[in-house]
């Protein structure tokens, strides 16, 4: 058996179905499927039984302990050559083993990942979250793109493949509870072993389904980036940095235009008292306009910018209006995180690992 592909699950028979009805249809055979059941009040054996007759597929259950500790699970029970880790909420291309296979055929590596995509069927809110996460004008790149700020690439768990006795030297994921992806990513590049990134091996990756959930993965990946740098010393780079720049920023232009809006309010004000054309409220009402809208402006055009490209990108305007807030909650929810985090483990010393929001592993 040449992979193992390693499906954590919590909660999502339907996305289940549609991941194994993916790997159905796959080009490239020589491969098994473990699903690894995390302690589901909805579980999804029914759906599995019914894929049995056309995969090599095992089925597991056991108590929760996050998606992380449940792929271990699921790595000590397989028997391929590479292990492959996938979300449940992902959906293949028939062709996705068949690149991985010749990726590793034309050039060997010791782990890889590929990008992510949005499928035609998701939501535009999905969609506009799968922009949010894979623009280079808002990730930089880093989660899978062919051009990257971070010249290394990091696999993440959505979409990740490891040798099976590397996967073993390392002992698999820690027991972080966000970032353990990143954490395992650092350590394969720590041990020396090679690491690359597949640019066709890509999937069609769900995400978050609301903007509310969006916001606290991305709040907890801030935090999780402060507790990767504490676990690896050095692992914090520029581009790690950006969503808190962008959020600083943004509160200051913000503040900036609340004052020069209320200049104006002042302005209008005084131009009512003074019942008649005087030239100083006047003045206080056209500059504090224009300062507001001179303010905010950098942040109109950032918006302008990412409305353009979703909407090219996506073929749909509505997309491209969404991936504004989007946009906005991805570096905004990331860099407060981070913020967060700093504060309380840089500044305040405080040693445990942080996460705000316990509960979502999966959501």
């Amino acid at each position: 058996m040449k992979y193992s592909v390693i499906v954590p699950v919590y909660n999502r028979p339907d996305e289940v179905d549609e991941l194994l009805t993916s790997l159905e249809v796959q080009t490239f055979d020589d491969f098994e499927v473990v699903v690894v059941e995390d302690g589901s009040s909805i579980p999804c054996q029914e759906v599995v039984n019914r894929h049995a007759s056309r995969l090599a597929l095992r089925y597991y259950a056991k108590e929760n302990s996050g998606p992380g500790q449940s792929r271990n699970y699921g790595a000590e029970r397989c028997q391929g050559e590479y292990l492959i880790v996938l979300d449940s909420d992902c959906v293949l291309p028939p062709g996705y083993l068949a690149a991985v296979d010749a990726e590793l055929t034309n050039n060997p590596c010791d782990a890889f990942g590929g990008p992510d995509a949005a499928h035609e069927s998701f939501t535009d809110v999905q969609k506009a979250i799968s922009y949010s996460m894979t623009s280079f004008f808002t990730t930089g790149g880093i989660r899978g793109g062919r051009k990257q700020l971070d010249r290394k690439f990091y696999p993440r768990s959505f979409n990740m493949g490891v040798k099976a006795d590397l996967w073993k030297t390392l002992g698999g994921f820690s027991k972080m509870r966000f970032g353990e992806d990143i954490d395992f990513s650092i350590r394969i590049y720590e041990s020396g072993a090679s690491c690359r990134l597949f640019p066709e091996a890509w999937v069609w990756h769900k995400r978050r389904t609301d903007m509310k959930k969006f916001f606290k993965q991305v709040h907890n990946s801030g935090i999780a980036r402060i507790n990767l740098m504490k676990r690896h010393p050095g692992s914090l780079k520029l581009v790690h940095l950006l969503p808190m720049f962008f959020t600083l920023g943004t509160f200051v232009l913000a503040l900036v235009a609340v004052l020069f809006l209320l200049l104006a309010v002042m302005g209008l004000v005084s131009l009512y008292k003074t019942a008649g054309c005087a030239t100083g409220p006047v003045c206080c009402i056209i500059l504090g306009l224009g300062g507001m809208l001179l303010s905010l402006s950098p942040l109109m055009l950032y918006s302008l910018i990412i409305i353009v490209d979703s909407s090219w990108r996506n073929r749909s305007m509505k997309v491209g209006l969404l991936s504004v807030p989007a946009s906005f909650i991805q570096l905004i929810g990331y860099g407060t995180g981070f913020l967060r985090a700093w504060w309380l483990r840089c500044v305040c010393g405080r040693n445990e690992e942080l996460q705000a929001f316990k509960d979502n592993f999966y959501e």
